[in-house]
């Protein structure tokens, strides 16, 4: 029995089920590589879904969370701050869209961070309402789940939903909904299913994670902002996936133009320590009464060095600019495959940065979804030594977010493995 069989036996007798797993089980990591308990070598190109965007363990991160130790670990920022703290606070004021006076708070996971911004959205507007969007993934706590546009694994069993939460169609343009269908169903729910002055606040990924990669086009946004400002309601940008450097911008809202009131980060934030925060408008930050946010283990010491160093990273390495590199690669071969397999398998190649998808259908001309195909590529190319990830509703797109320190031979090779994997899966589809 090897290795990875037997963590495979012991996880199955000793782990939820609930928590969903793939069979590699990691030993070692480095940069873009990571290699499993049996001594077999992977190119991550999932990099901890979005969260390794500086590579595992980069030098600079690992001193600095080794120096942070060496002072302190722990201390809970209610009972003793650190100026780590504060001065990472002000570094994600200054680095968020929106030239208005800011102020952060941090906790420790994605999920947390939107519950918090809602929570600080209901208190700054004495509502309670929340519009979110088709395709979304906000998280798994209770609010999370329920501003998430996309039912099964994360609604499904949990019985019933927190009030007051509607869904609006996200854009997708591949699948027929235009800028112009969305933005008629959120002013017909605003007349016809929610007063606008009972909405706290109107969520959205600029790029959809567990969607699919779906990109909220500009004007959208624009129109979204628009109509937040028009009724009072606080516009929130979920960047939790997108944010830090990942899309060729620091934050994907950056790309539009636009600013929202508030920002909720986490994944690429801390280099694999976790931490995550919410950066916005002063006054609605402020909002929540003293001892209302926050948490034992919010603004950990270690992931706040970590967090540092992570900014100082992509300054000095300048990832924004490798993101967009990383991103045009990636999207000259796949498109270059879609375009050599007819009108089948690749539909649709999308993408912002280094946070590239594409979407595999049956046929070209009804677009219907290939979750088989999907899942046999991702199949596929682990065994060839890739780890790549599939997303969205109808589980059809494989999604890649590779680290965007990845050397350049390296993403070579992570593409080579990828076209073998995809054709290789194509034709035992049609064997």
């Amino acid at each position: 029995m090897s290795n990875t069989e037997a963590l495979m036996t012991r996880r199955a007798d000793a782990v939820a089920n609930g928590v969903a797993t793939r069979g590699i089980y990691a030993a070692r990591a480095e940069n873009a590589e990571l290699w499993d308990v049996d001594g077999k070598r992977f190119i991550d190109f999932a990099a901890g879904i979005a969260v390794n965007n500086t590579g595992h363990r980069h030098p600079k991160v690992m001193a600095a969370v080794a120096e942070q130790a060496e002072a302190f670990t722990h201390t809970c920022f209610h009972v003793a701050p650190y100026e780590g703290y504060i001065s990472l606070a002000e570094r994600l004021n200054a680095a968020t869209p929106g030239d208005f006076a800011k102020k952060t708070m941090m906790v420790t996971t994605g999920a947390e961070a939107v519950e918090n911004a809602v929570k600080m959205a209901r208190a700054y507007t004495g509502r309670s309402g929340v519009i979110a969007f088709s395709g979304a993934f906000h998280g798994r706590t209770l609010m999370g789940m329920a501003l998430c546009g996309k039912v099964n694994p994360y609604k499904k069993a949990f019985g019933a939903m927190p009030p007051e939460v509607l869904h609006a169609p996200f854009p997708n343009a591949f699948h027929g909904v235009s800028v112009e269908q969305s933005l008629a169903v959120l002013d017909n729910m605003l007349k016809s299913s929610i007063d606008p002055e009972r909405v706290a606040a109107m969520i959205i990924e600029p790029v959809q994670g567990e969607g699919g990669f779906n990109i909220a086009p500009p004007e959208f946004l624009k129109a979204i902002r628009a109509l937040c400002d028009e009724h009072g309601i606080v516009l929130i940008a979920d960047e939790v996936q997108a944010g830090i450097a990942r899309t060729g911008k620091m934050f994907a809202f950056d790309h539009a133009g636009v600013a929202a009131d508030l920002v909720t980060m986490a994944k690429g934030l801390a280099g694999g320590f976790p931490l995550s925060a919410v950066t916005g408008r002063a006054e609605i930050v402020d909002a929540a009464p003293a001892g209302g946010i926050g948490g034992t283990y919010a603004g950990n010491p270690l992931a706040v060095a970590a967090a540092h160093a992570v900014l100082d990273v992509i300054d000095e390495e300048k990832l924004c600019d490798r993101a967009t590199e990383i991103g045009e690669k990636i999207n000259a071969r796949l498109t270059d495959i879609a375009a050599r397999q007819g009108m089948e398998a690749i539909g649709d190649v999308r993408g912002l940065g280094a946070m590239v998808a594409f979407e595999l259908v049956t046929d070209r001309e009804t677009n219907a979804p290939d979750a088989a195909l999907t899942m046999a590529i991702v199949a596929e190319a682990e065994k060839r030594g890739l780890i790549i990830l599939p997303c969205g509703t109808r589980g059809n797109a494989v999604r890649l977010l590779p680290p965007l320190t990845v050397p350049a031979d390296q993403l070579d090779e992570a593409l080579d493995i990828l076209e073998a994997s995809i054709e290789a899966s194509i034709n035992a589809k049609g064997a």
